[in-house]
Order: C-alpha cells, then sequence, then structure tokens
C-alpha cells in the first residue's frame, strides 16, 4: 500500500474512532448484549486489554472506556447487537395535534454545570458538537437534599482530571493546580454535605487525590517530613496557595489538609484534601481503600460520608468531629443588652474548655504542675485510672480435670459505643467535695477504698484494669462506684470531684454509629433478627461478600474506639515540656472525665454478664478489652453459652447477634494452646484467641 495511501485509511480510523465516542448503547444493554453471547466480563477485559472491574464499571454505567478501548468495545457491541437483537418493543412516538403537526418542544430542563457529565473526561475537539446526552439527576438531588451539595459531599480526583463522586457520578475537573483546585471545589462543583444539627456547621467538601493526581498537582509522592507529615513552608504549593491567599490549618499541608480563607457574612469557603499516596487512609482503619481505583474509593469513602459524616482527618478525628457535629458547642444567641447575637452554649452540649480535676488529667496536664515531685509515679490514691481490662488467671485443678477442648473467644460488638448509651457524663467544670455522701446521679470521680469488696479470683476485679483487686483507697469514676453499690458494697467516699450539670451527651453520636454499623453489616449479609446459627454461619465469612462494605465497617468500629481515645488527647510533639498546655487542650470537647465514664461503664457491663454466667458455673479464663475466653467442649460459642429451657440466651448474659453490645464468635484454640500460652508463656491468651500474632480487634 502506497506511504499517502496508508495515510489517508489512518486518518479515516481515526474518525472512525472518534465517532464511536458517541455510539454506545446505553449500560443495561452492554449487560445484555455480553449475557447473551455468554461472555464473561472477565472474557472481554482480556480482548480490549482491561480489567474485569473496568468492564464492571461500563455495564454499571460508573465510568465510560477511553480511547482506543472505546472504539473496539463500540465494535463489539455492534456485533452483538446484530447477533443478538433487542426484544423489547419499540417505544411510540408521542402523539401530540394532527398527523402532521411536528411536537410541540420538550420543557427545557434545568440547566446542569459545565463540568458535569457521565463519560469518560476525554476532550473532543472543540468544533465537534456531542450528541445530546439526558442529564444526570446526581443521589443528592434524587433524594431531595440541599441542591447545594447537588453532587454529594465529597469527590475522588484522578490524574486525567475526572473526579469520581458518589453515585458513579464522575465530573470533568480543569485545575491543574491546588488553588485552582479549591476555587472550582468552591464554585462550580457544588460538593458539600448539611449540617446534622441545626445549630452545627455544613459539611465542607472533601476532594481526595490519587496518586496521579497529586503528581498533577505538583505534590510529592513521599512526605520527607515523616514526623511532622507535612509539607515543608517553602515548597511551591505552599507558595501558591499563599499568593492565592489561601489559609492552612495549624497541621500545614499534611495527609489531611483544610484549606481556607476567612469567613465573610457568615460563609465558610473551605475545601478539605487527603492526599492517598500519603497514607491519608490508614490501612489499619481502611484496609486496602487507599489502593483502590477512583471510583471504587469513592463509593468506600462516600458510603462512610452518609452513614457518619465526611471524612475530615483519621478516623480518631472522625470519632470526635461527629460528636461535636451532633452536639455543637455554641449557637446564636441575642444579647438583650446590645441587640447583637453573640455565642451562646447549647444545652447537653460540652459548651466551653474545661479544666480536669486534677485527679482525672494526665501527668504532662498544666493543673498538676507543682503538685508532684519530678519523676514521682502517681498511685491509684492519686489518679483516676479507669482503664480496659488487660487479665488472665491459672486454670484450677478442676477445669484441668474437666476435658475442655477448647477456648473460645467472644468479642462484645462496639463495645465503647455502646457503653456511651443512656450514660449521665458531666458537661460542666467539678465541685469539690470532702467526705461527701455517695450520689450516683453525679458524674465525677471519688476517692474511696473498695478493698474490702469480696470477689470471686476466679472472675477479674471490676475495680482495676489488670482486674487484680484493689489493695486500698482509689480513685474511680462514679459509673464503677454505682456498680460497687450494685454488688452491696457500702461505700463512704473520701474526697470526690462531682459536677452539677450533666446529660446524655454521647446519645446521638452512639445512635448514629449504631445505624451505621447495623446498616454495613447488613449490606455484608449480617442482620438482626437472625437466629445464633444463622449469625455464626453469616459471620464465618461475612468480609468476604463485599469487600468495600466491609471497609466501612472497619472504619466505622474504629471511629467509635477512636473517637473516646481523642477525649483525653495527650500530648503529641517531642517539644512539648510536662505542665504547659497543647492544642488538644483547646477543644470543647476534650473531657478525661467522659473518657473514664465511657470505659468504666464497658467493664462493668462485661463484667456484670461474666457474673451472670458464674452463677450457673461458667468462669472466663481471660479477658482483653472487650474479648473474653472462656473454657469449651466444643469449637463454637454455642457450646458453652447457656441457654434456658426454651432454648433462648440465659437472661443478663452474654448474647450472641449484630448489635452493639451483644457478642460474635472471636476466635477458637484448643485446650492445650490455652495451658501452655498461660502456663508457659505466661501471656493473656485473649490478645491472640484468633491465632498466633493477630491480635483482638479490641471495637
Amino acid at each position: 500500500m502506497p506511504i499517502e495511501e496508508e495515510a489517508l485509511f489512518s486518518a479515516v480510523d481515526a474518525l472512525l474512532e472518534q465517532v464511536a465516542q458517541d455510539d454506545l448503547p446505553p449500560p443495561a444493554e452492554r449487560k445484555r448484549l455480553r449475557e447473551a453471547a455468554g461472555l464473561s466480563q472477565a472474557q472481554i477485559a482480556t480482548a480490549l486489554g482491561a480489567r474485569r472491574e473496568a468492564v464492571g464499571n461500563w455495564e454499571a454505567g460508573r465510568t465510560e472506556p477511553r480511547p482506543p478501548k472505546r472504539a473496539a468495545y463500540a465494535r463489539l457491541l455492534e456485533g452483538l447487537a446484530s447477533r443478538f437483537p433487542s426484544t423489547a418493543p419499540a417505544e411510540p412516538a408521542a402523539f401530540s395535534g394532527t398527523p402532521t403537526e411536528p411536537p410541540p418542544a420538550p420543557a427545557a430542563a434545568p440547566e446542569e454545570p459545565a463540568v458535569k457529565k457521565t463519560v469518560s473526561t476525554s476532550r473532543r475537539p472543540a468544533a465537534r458538537k456531542a450528541a445530546p446526552k439526558k442529564p444526570v439527576v446526581s443521589p443528592a438531588t434524587a433524594a431531595g437534599t440541599d441542591d447545594r451539595f447537588a453532587n454529594g459531599p465529597l469527590g475522588v480526583l484522578d490524574g486525567d482530571g475526572s473526579l469520581c463522586c458518589v453515585g458513579g457520578l464522575v465530573l470533568d475537573c480543569p485545575a491543574k493546580t491546588v488553588p485552582a483546585l479549591v476555587e472550582w471545589t468552591l464554585a462550580e462543583a457544588r460538593l458539600g454535605s448539611p449540617r446534622l444539627h441545626r445549630h452545627g456547621k455544613d459539611g465542607d467538601p472533601l476532594i481526595v487525590l490519587t496518586d496521579a493526581a497529586a503528581e498533577r498537582l505538583g505534590l510529592p509522592a513521599i512526605l520527607e517530613d515523616r514526623r511532622g507529615l507535612r509539607l515543608p513552608d517553602d515548597h511551591k504549593v505552599i507558595k501558591q496557595l499563599t499568593k492565592a491567599e489561601w489559609q492552612l490549618s495549624g497541621r500545614g499541608f499534611s495527609p489531611w489538609t483544610r484549606i481556607f480563607r476567612p469567613m465573610q457574612q457568615g460563609k465558610r469557603r473551605c475545601v478539605q484534601l487527603a492526599v492517598l499516596p500519603w497514607d491519608a487512609l490508614d490501612v489499619r482503619s481502611w484496609g486496602d481503600t487507599g489502593q483502590l481505583p477512583a471510583p471504587d474509593v469513592a463509593a468506600v469513602l462516600g458510603t462512610y460520608a452518609t452513614r457518619v459524616l465526611t471524612p475530615r482527618g483519621t478516623t480518631a478525628v472522625c470519632g470526635l468531629e461527629l460528636m461535636t457535629a451532633l452536639r455543637p458547642p455554641t449557637r446564636a444567641v441575642k444579647d438583650e443588652a446590645t441587640g447583637a447575637f453573640v455565642p451562646g452554649p447549647v444545652p447537653g452540649s460540652l459548651s466551653r474548655p474545661i479544666a480536669p480535676a486534677w485527679p482525672e488529667a494526665p501527668d504532662e496536664h498544666p493543673v498538676l504542675a507543682g503538685r508532684f515531685p519530678a519523676h514521682h509515679v502517681r498511685t491509684p490514691a492519686e489518679m483516676l485510672n479507669e482503664e480496659s481490662w488487660t487479665w488472665f488467671r491459672q486454670l484450677t485443678d478442676q477445669e484441668v480435670a474437666e476435658g475442655y477442648t477448647h477456648a473460645v473467644g467472644i468479642d462484645v460488638n462496639m463495645a465503647f459505643a455502646a457503653a456511651a448509651n443512656r450514660l449521665n457524663v458531666g458537661l460542666g467544670p467539678a465541685r469539690e467535695v470532702t467526705a461527701p455522701e455517695f450520689d450516683p446521679k453525679l458524674p465525677g470521680s471519688w476517692l474511696v477504698d473498695l478493698s474490702g469488696i469480696e470477689t470471686d479470683p476466679r472472675l477479674p476485679s471490676p475495680f482495676t484494669p489488670d482486674g487484680e483487686r484493689p489493695d486500698g483507697p482509689a480513685w474511680y469514676s462514679t459509673t464503677t462506684v454505682t456498680y460497687a453499690t450494685e454488688l452491696g458494697a457500702h461505700v463512704k467516699p473520701i474526697q470526690a470531684f462531682v459536677r452539677d450539670e450533666s446529660g446524655y451527651y454521647l446519645d446521638p453520636w452512639y445512635q448514629r454509629l449504631r445505624d451505621a454499623y447495623v446498616a454495613t453489616m447488613a449490606d455484608l449479609g449480617v442482620t438482626t433478627g437472625m437466629s445464633e446459627n444463622e449469625f455464626l454461619a453469616a459471620m464465618a465469612d461475612y468480609k468476604s461478600v463485599d469487600p468495600q462494605a466491609a471497609a466501612v465497617l472497619s472504619a466505622i468500629k474504629a471511629t467509635a474506639k477512636g473517637g473516646i481515645g481523642k477525649l483525653q488527647e495527650r500530648p503529641r510533639s517531642i517539644r512539648h515540656k510536662r505542665g504547659e498546655p497543647w492544642p488538644a487542650l483547646k477543644r470543647e470537647a476534650w473531657s478525661p472525665h467522659v473518657r473514664a465514664e465511657v470505659i468504666a461503664k464497658t467493664r462493668t457491663n462485661t463484667h456484670r454478664k461474666m457474673t451472670r454466667l458464674a452463677a450457673v458455673g461458667l468462669y472466663p479464663v481471660a479477658v482483653n478489652h472487650d474479648c473474653v475466653v472462656y473454657l469449651s467442649h466444643g469449637p463454637s460459642p454455642l457450646d458453652f453459652l447457656p441457654h434456658t429451657d426454651d432454648g433462648k440466651p440465659l437472661p443478663g448474659g452474654f448474647r450472641l447477634g449484630v448489635s452493639p453490645g451483644m457478642v460474635k464468635h472471636e476466635g477458637t484454640q484448643n485446650f492445650l494452646w490455652l495451658a501452655d500460652m498461660i502456663e508457659n508463656q505466661h501471656a493473656n491468651p485473649a490478645r491472640e484467641i484468633k491465632g498466633p500474632g493477630i491480635l483482638n480487634e479490641g471495637e
């Protein structure tokens, strides 16, 4: 073939490929044609040199193929359509007026942003007019929610400018610098989320940057500052933001970055960025979400944002942010003297930063400055030490002779969140009282001697983190002292710090996390109302049902656990000096007292259930946080958990089920393994009941 003719044919082929951009059938028809031909997604992916997941996304309408694969895909579908024509009847034309009269023009649809589209982000020549397409109805618009956030709470930006949003929507982002990205997001993207409380704030839009997007915007692939985890101030991206008069929060340009300008006329101008190559999504909380394709990352984060809140940092940060989103500290109130609106407390909220009572404060806190000598180790009589259990005991001769074959671990679902439900906590400053009468309605800390309370040595003491019996006066939360009175003790506090202002601050936080957890478990095939056998069967491989839902579930659990931990965040800077304040102390929700009450309730709730099982002769051999290990004659929890004569779980004991506060099967090992762990390794079996080297999740 002459060179000139070959060039002409190449040009024609290029035109045909360009025309193929608009001749793909609808996503549902693509799937129908493939199934009619008996082909798998993997076969088509192999033929086109694509991933199987990509073919699935094309058939679901989440993404569109791009050249040169698009033309080949169109040719395949055209061939299949000729062999397997649709049997659906043609849709009759609408009749209006006389037969010779043309139909009236349709009403104009609401104008969509120029950036919105449903196909790939490949640019077409400016002179080419694209065929008309059906406008995309975003998830937010379809649900009838705030049109300001019509495109959802977040988007995942890829290297070609595609912004993948919730529901499979793809926007075309033209920005090639970080300042331009921020401007475009606020002006055109229509991302964000409505407030969770009427006195709260709307959620800022979140843009997640893939590796390719970070490179496109001029960000390094790896943060060299591994300690500070932030870009140096002289980096070109920081200079670009400064020149454009954008500001960064105190943590700088980090894996989770907040870029903003001061509020004007009450309007926030803020965008959050999450940089995936900088490990913004911790694998301990999110699994391999950060390695997924952009549409899948958007699906995982979008589900989390819908059920919990738009991510704003680590899951621990999200847990704390959720508290203040549901219980805002302040609201606008009118000053009667001046007529101006000023911040006022929201009833039921932690409305201002409050210093803890000195026994509740961690060692670094300013309230302890000068109280103890340097390097002094505080005793239980000098500090409140409400922590989770780590306890195990020696086996009794009777247990060894009983012929047990297995050790079975059960784990409390969302233990911290469940303990937060209907928990009365202090909302104001502590009041010191000497020789008080104990009042269970007053949250606070009490110096009291509980060493005289007799407890069964086959059970951990409910009063200490190590499960050993206390040996003298110590500081306890109201929850722990209340449980001591429930056990029949007559307590005589020596001293107390109590809070007259109190409420159920964590209730909405618990309820939202509970609903998110139960809904996500349902996505994985585990639902409420299952029988115990059905529940155990569903839990056997639930994480493999939907890996994306499993990632959301992991993040929800980490949010509950991390949020409680953030209530007593300690100094993180290596330059911090003992006795100096640190940034976390400025938060309204920094409250070691609230954390202590939650952990105490988690521990006493578990002890109450263990005591109920002990009444029928069942005693734990180890506890690690919320995992309890029992001896058993079989590998299943049903082999040892007691039931009534009619087959129902023993009232007041552990119950298998999906709801927070119920338990699931944590792991099983043989009896010899357990004996070796205790007798020879002197290690807590509950830590490794899942298997060697696999630690208990500690939900």
